[in-house]
């Protein structure tokens, strides 16, 4: 929690300094909603389905020179997978546990990109941008969906419950990855196709890796 924190004030205290210059570089503020497209990789989350999502923000551009940007605000954002089928591991608490039955991951994160853009003008009012960069993230909360029946130690289990994604043995809080995208802005109105693929394994100790993978379309308004 202090690692995102102190990023994000890294953020707040850079976006400040460089508001003095606001007249001739100035700060954009907009607000931007959306659809996620996620899913997790590596060897711990093998045969897993993609789930859809959403996405809300604030978003803040500031011009470094006239087509040079940097692109960044704060995310409220779903992420996850689902999973169907059976699959066993062993549990660093439960030791051999085995599942027949389906999963739905949604955990929800406060993210914050840190992307330098180029917008391309077309006409007066239109551009097209190109954005890359790294992305800060910090989970916030969500549930996994979990239906079918469990094996711990050959004790055989009905599950029907929803259990805390973060909660303990689970998934860990902090990610951070990189992210690009393409947009388009019409006067006050963007839209924007992005991804974000994480590079933080946020898998328990022993359970592989385990990382966020994650395709976004927005809708954004510039004030």
């Amino acid at each position: 929690m202090r690692t995102i924190l102190k990023s994000s004030l890294v953020v707040v205290a850079f976006l400040l300094a460089v508001s003095i210059n606001a007249q001739e570089k100035p700060l954009i503020f907009g607000v931007k909603a959306g659809m996620n497209l996620s899913n997790f990789g590596g060897d711990g989350a093998d045969g897993m389905d993609a789930k859809i999502g959403f996405n809300v923000g604030l978003t803040v551009d500031y011009a470094l020179t006239q087509d040079l940007y940097l692109l960044t605000g704060l995310e409220f954002t779903m992420k996850g997978g689902k999973d169907e089928g059976s699959f066993s591991m062993t549990h660093p608490t439960y030791g051999q546990i085995s599942f027949t039955g389906k999963e739905n991951d949604n955990p929800m994160y406060l993210q914050i990109p840190i992307h330098l853009g180029y917008k391309l003008a077309v006409t007066d009012a239109t551009n097209i941008i190109f954005r890359a960069g790294p992305y800060i993230a910090y989970g916030v909360g969500g549930k996994s969906k979990i239906e079918g029946k469990a094996t711990v130690d050959d004790i055989i289990v009905d599950l029907d419950t929803d259990v805390d994604f973060f909660g303990k043995d689970r998934a860990k809080r902090f990610d951070v990855g990189l992210g690009l995208g393409v947009g388009a802005e019409f006067g006050k109105i963007g839209v924007s196709l992005g991804y974000d693929f994480g590079l933080a394994n946020i898998a328990p100790s022993n359970a592989g890796k385990v990382r966020n993978m994650n395709a976004y379309l927005t809708v954004g308004y510039k004030f």
